[in-house]
């Protein structure tokens, strides 16, 4: 009985997200009205989450090669970096946002899960996962509700799948109301003698297998369901939306490092967005090859699939395999033994065409050509425009703000200490396993990046992801900048060398010029600094699209930087105080051209703006100040250091102590000239570290710094449980660790226990 399907249109082909315009190049492209098959394949391969069709022309200006970099960008499934003693590491973030929004728990789940299937794919054991989240106000009860789903998702998912949670970011602001932000990160590790998988499917004659679960229609156009703007009409689509078991995660995982070490794999593939489509056709078309598939030979869990439906389901934990001839019954033998389905379901051929078969009925014939990333999917330039609003956010005058009086400074400094984009995200990562695997050296908490042990080896790696949103809003190129060199300047830091990075670049429509006009520049900025920072980027994600009927959210491109600590037992390094008598510096810019509260917490927090330029930022003085940082840690000079970030250097020197719980601190600042009290004390000018050394280091730390052309200034010492600061020797901020601890831990909860 022949397959009974929709009449394929123009009408169709726009209901599966196509324009008209592609709909014509895909009559072009067959010489004939496509199969429904066909058309889902295009519609989902074709989309902005797949093809990257509306990003691929900015995205390729980024530096993409290095001396340590295995893979090169968008090559293989995740970046790899060679980080010596045979010791490689895969690390990619990626973006769920959309499937958040609206089923926060399962959405931000899956993108777990997702995320370390393309890390073991190629090969490697993930050893540690980070986040990066956005939402709107807590004072909105679907914002808690949304915050609550997507902590308990990433939580459950990754303590059930055995791998540590050990860093991450939170922001609140009102520009992800109706559309929060969900990227996930993962890193993992080769060890010597393990081998390296590849998405290739080449070999003809060589067997195709689908392996991990069943099939089913959760997931059917997720691809096309993130290549689209939240709506009202979101909600009702729930079924875009996959469903995660990170129990049958862990047993893939163990069953596919099984299988690549065996020596039967050709190639390998997580079937992510599209499912078994995109594996098909990129792994068909980085091959030169073409696969023939029986699809009704697929394990399905639900009745009456359809073909449509299983080649494009996005059912969680499943991978396509490529087999050795001959060596099918390794592989047979390895799923069978962890209990996970493994069916042939076709073989590679050497005509660089899909095609799909359905109880022996041929229902789609593709050119994987057509189908694959930077193949032959659309390439688009979209028009750009400058956002109008940047003429008035740069015309603000800090002039036009009242300064804060001298007796307000402790009132304001506990004020930024409980505003939630500063405060302990305790409640956060108290629900996370943040010690499984006992390799978590340092974990959230009291330093500004993770550091994770690699067993075997002095090594180990710092890890974080970072971006000030607020600053790309203000500043586009200026803000991309600062996100890659905050994110580098964490890593350091915590004791590492920054290496490579992974992105997720979190915009709104493409379509729109203005929209279009941030992406570029903030991207533009991004690759200046990654350049100057030796910093390649290995990869990552597009999420366009984030926009809700209120307006775009702020421009995020998330930064995954990873760090190589070069003796994790001697350089790892923490932002608390250790001992009382110990001198504080601050390393910044030997030249600060300006100060100011711009695009600060602060003026969000206290004044209700948010404005004007993005902070003082120079990225060669950025470069000079890390290494300055790093080469004092690694001589063992540095007891504590911290970044100075959101809140300015009041909140860092806060935040030092109040970790602390009864070491404080007594600091002796000067105003610059023509500088305002709150610029000293709460301006976030970049390129700014704080460091707290012994006084038999003190004259060394100036020593090094002037070889290096930065400025090392003495600020204070670290005292007993209080807490001063004084501006020209007047006293503004007066508190204990213990109160500016009770304030920053309690802020998240008490927000969060507010009834629904």
């Amino acid at each position: 009985m022949r397959l009974k399907e929709p009449k394929v249109d123009l009408e169709l082909a726009r209901g599966h997200g196509l324009t008209e315009e592609e709909y014509g190049w895909i009559l072009d492209k067959l010489g004939r009205t496509p199969t429904f098959v066909e058309l889902g394949i295009y519609s989902v391969m074709w989309s902005e989450h797949c093809s990257y069709k509306n990003s691929i022309v900015e995205l390729k200006k980024l530096p993409r090669e290095g001396k340590a970099l295995l893979v090169g960008a968008g090559e293989e499934n995740a970046g790899l970096v060679d980080i010596g003693d045979g010791i490689a590491v895969a690390f990619k973030i990626e973006s769920h946002n959309h499937p958040s929004a609206v089923e926060p728990y399962q959405g931000a789940a899956t993108g777990v899960g997702g995320i370390q299937r393309d890390i073991f794919t190629m090969g490697a054991r993930p050893i540690c996962s980070l986040n990066s989240l956005r939402f709107g106000s807590l004072d909105n009860p679907r914002v808690r509700y949304l915050f609550d789903g997507v902590v308990r998702g990433i939580g459950d998912y990754g303590n059930s799948f055995g791998v540590p949670t050990v860093g991450g970011e939170v922001y609140f602001d009102p520009s992800y109301e109706g559309n929060p932000l969900v990227n996930a990160m993962s890193v993992g590790i080769i060890e010597p003698g393990n081998k390296m998988a590849s998405a290739i499917a080449e070999g003809v004659g060589n067997p195709v297998f689908i392996v991990g679960s069943a099939t089913g229609r959760d997931g059917i156009h997720g691809a096309t369901f993130a290549s689209e703007e939240i709506s009202e009409a979101s909600e009702a689509k729930r079924p875009s939306v996959q469903v995660g078991d990170p129990f049958t995660e862990k047993l893939l995982l163990e069953a596919s490092l099984e299988v690549i070490n065996s020596g039967a794999v050709v190639g390998i593939q997580d079937m992510g967005a599209a499912g078994i489509t995109c594996s098909s056709c990129e792994m068909s078309e980085k091959g030169n090859s073409g696969m023939i598939l029986h699809i009704d030979k697929v394990p399905i869990r639900e009745t009456g699939m359809t073909p449509y439906e299983i080649m494009l389901s996005e059912s969680q934990e499943r991978m396509l395999i490529v087999c050795h001839k001959g060596k099918e019954s390794v592989l047979l033998a390895i799923f069978d033994k962890w209990d996970l389905h493994a069916a042939e379901i076709g073989h590679v051929t050497d005509d660089g065409r899909v095609k799909v078969l359905w109880h022996g009925e041929l229902v789609a014939d593709v050119p994987a050509e057509h189908l694959a990333l930077g193949g032959g999917a659309p390439v688009y330039i979209r028009d750009t425009k400058k956002p109008e609003y940047l003429d008035q956010t740069s015309a603000f005058k800090t002039e036009s703000v009242p300064d804060m009086s001298p007796s307000s400074g402790t009132e304001v400094l506990h004020r930024l200490l409980g505003a939630p984009n500063i405060a302990s995200k305790r409640w956060v990562y108290e629900q996370y396993d943040t010690m499984v695997r006992t390799n978590t050296v340092v974990g959230p908490g009291p330093s500004d990046a993770a550091v994770v042990r690699l067993k075997d080896s002095k090594k180990g790696l710092a890890v974080k992801t970072d971006c000030n949103a607020r600053y790309v809003y203000l500043n586009p190129r200026k803000g991309g900048q600062i996100a890659v060199a905050e994110a580098a300047r964490n890593v350091v830091c915590a004791g590492g060398r920054p290496v490579a990075i992974t992105n997720c670049l979190n915009f709104g429509n493409p379509y729109k010029p203005e929209q279009y006009w941030v992406f570029k520049e903030a991207v533009t900025g991004m690759g200046e600094a990654c350049r100057v920072l030796e910093t390649p980027v290995t990869g990552g994600n597009v999420s366009f699209y984030n926009e809700s009927p209120q307006g775009a959210v702020f421009p995020t491109p998330t930064i995954g930087m990873l760090g190589v600590v070069e003796d994790v037992d001697a350089h790892a390094t923490t932002f608390e105080f250790k001992n009382e008598g110990d001198i504080i510096f601050i390393l910044q810019p030997a030249i600060i051209e300006k100060d100011g509260i711009e695009a600060s917490e602060y003026l969000s927090l206290v004044h209700g703006l948010t404005t004007g330029d993005a902070p003082n930022f120079d990225i060669y003085s950025e470069k000079a100040v890390q290494d300055t940082c790093l080469s004092l840690i690694q001589k063992g000079c540095v007891q504590s250091a911290h970044d100075v970030s959101d809140g300015g250097l009041a909140v860092c020197l806060a935040e030092m102590s109040l970790v602390s719980k009864n070491l404080g601190a007594e600091i002796s600042l000067t105003t610059m000239s023509k500088s305002r009290l709150d610029s000293t004390l709460f301006g976030e000018a970049q390129s700014r570290i704080v460091i707290a050394v012994s006084p038999k280091h003190a004259e060394h730390v100036k020593s090094v710094a002037l070889e290096n052309g930065v400025a090392a200034i003495g600020i204070g010492r670290v005292s007993g449980p209080m807490f001063s600061i004084e501006v020209d020797n007047q006293p503004i901020i007066l508190s204990t660790p213990e109160t500016m601890h009770h304030i920053y831990e309690t802020a998240i909860p008490n927000l969060m226990a507010r009834k629904k």
